[in-house]
């Protein structure tokens, strides 16, 4: 099996959707598709082997024809994972699905700079977009517990830490790359009541032609401001209540079909909400969104107050933290000190290249300890403000030490020690597993005998 630390599998997990996406868009639905393998009832099919060697080589990484096996071998013990995961009646809910699709779509975005142009990436919605991430990601869920079954019970001592450090040789001790860490005070300007008032008077105004006989699909190609639903009549597909804002589900799925919904008020704006078709638990709807604009004086009433806080926190004993927690409109930080946390990791660390480039020319100013002035900020669903960014530590490029580096060391360690105990766990449920492999891989040379149960 390939031995991936916990960050570098996410990042390769989304770029292998990222990829997948990318193949579906440029092939237009005509897909020629291969059997690589069956594990138990799961088939691996070779356009997912060449999505991971895509993603792999767009991160640099040489793939030959012995890696390629390696890769083949690791994409079979994920298919053994989610077959055992059925057996032992392993799952996991749609809201977790749901969580982990958005932690992802959120690293997509921070990469390639906004909502809006992922969508033009892949000519699709983000509606759209998360339904075909939806299998992909729930089958990796699935697998990750599997994992985490077969290896909870491991633990590593400090001494064995020491151990598994020791023998690395010297030449061979990897390299730690800058790392960062920051936290936030994010302002948002707020909408105005004449702001809000002139949107409602707007999809109040559409909302009648629609009443009066006006087609749905018309009105919202002419006026929603949702570009990706737009285009194709407000349109959004198959979702389940999960899925969907909490306002607008909970009128959705109280619709009969055709029917029409009075104004509903969500984070995004103010949508009106047509009910196409309901399967089961899922809901295909159509909508139209009218935003709420944001006035000029409210952005400048944001600048303002960031202003105020910069220059009183130096001499305030209020901590940066305190400010975070009593001003900051950002959730995922402003109950955490104002610690910005690493999508890929889970962690408030993040390499270089993992930062956001308009925070990273930010933070590339400061000093650990340091506040910046305010800078402009936006977030994924269009609120705009100003932010306060203090570099809370930055460390410099280093080979790995136990000093400085034993938690990830240690990492290294454990992840060791699991790979034996899961290597064993392999061989011992390919016993009683079917597999057949595509001939063609037949020369791979395998670590576990997965031509051999052929």
């Amino acid at each position: 099996m390939i031995n991936i630390k916990k960050h570098t599998l996410f990042l390769i997990a989304c770029l292998v959707l990222l990829f997948t996406l990318n193949v579906k868009a440029q092939e237009d639905g005509k897909v020629i598709d291969k059997i690589i393998g069956v594990v138990g009832g799961e088939i691996l099919l070779k356009s997912t082997l060449e999505a991971q060697i895509v993603s792999l080589r767009s991160q640099g990484i040489i793939v030959d024809e012995k890696s390629k096996c390696e890769i083949v071998e690791e994409m079979l013990f994920q298919k053994l994972l989610l077959h055992q995961a059925g057996v032992d009646s392993i799952t996991v809910s749609e809201a977790e699905v749901e969580g982990e699709i958005n932690r992802r779509l959120s690293y997509f975005i921070a990469q390639i700079g906004s909502e809006k142009k992922l969508e033009q990436y892949y000519k699709k919605s983000m509606a759209e977009i998360k339904e075909e991430f939806r299998v992909i990601v729930k089958e990796q869920m699935i697998s990750q517990r599997m994992q985490g079954k077969v290896t909870s019970n491991i633990s590593i001592t400090p001494k064995e830490v020491k151990e598994f450090y020791n023998r690395i040789p010297i030449d061979s001790i990897p390299q730690i790359e800058s790392e960062v860490e920051y936290a936030q005070i994010v302002i948002y300007a707020k909408e105005s009541k004449e702001q809000k008032n002139e949107a409602r008077q707007r999809i109040e105004n559409i909302r009648n032609r629609i009443i009066k006989g006006e087609d749905f699909s018309t009105m919202a190609i002419l006026y929603s401001e949702d570009e990706g639903s737009a285009k194709k009549g407000g349109e959004i597909g198959f979702m389940g209540r999960a899925e969907l804002v909490p306002e607008y589900s909970a009128v959705a799925f109280k619709l009969k079909n055709s029917a029409v919904s009075e104004i509903v008020q969500s984070e995004f704006g103010f949508h009106i909400i047509q009910l196409i078709e309901r399967r089961g638990q899922k809901a295909n709807t159509r909508h139209i969104l009218i935003k709420i604009k944001l006035s000029e004086e409210e952005i400048v009433k944001a600048k303002n107050l960031a202003d105020s806080i910069y220059n009183v926190i130096p001499t305030d004993t209020i901590t940066f933290g305190d400010y975070a927690l009593k001003y900051s409109n950002d959730e995922k930080s402003n109950k955490s000190n104002g610690l910005v946390a690493n999508p890929a990791t889970g962690t408030t660390t993040f390499n270089i290249d993992e930062v956001d480039p308009q925070v990273f020319y930010t933070l590339d100013k400061l000093k650990p300890g340091e506040i910046s002035t305010p800078v402009p900020a936006q977030s994924l669903d269009g609120k705009k403000g100003y932010r306060l960014i203090k570099l809370i530590s930055k460390t410099e490029p280093h080979k790995a030490t136990l000093e400085t580096d034993y938690s990830k060391i240690q990492n290294a360690a454990l992840a060791g020690k699991e790979n034996e105990v899961t290597l064993k766990w392999i061989n011992e449920k390919l016993k009683s597993t079917y597999v057949k492999i595509n001939e063609d891989y037949n020369k791979c040379g395998f670590q576990n005998q997965w031509v051999k149960t052929m």
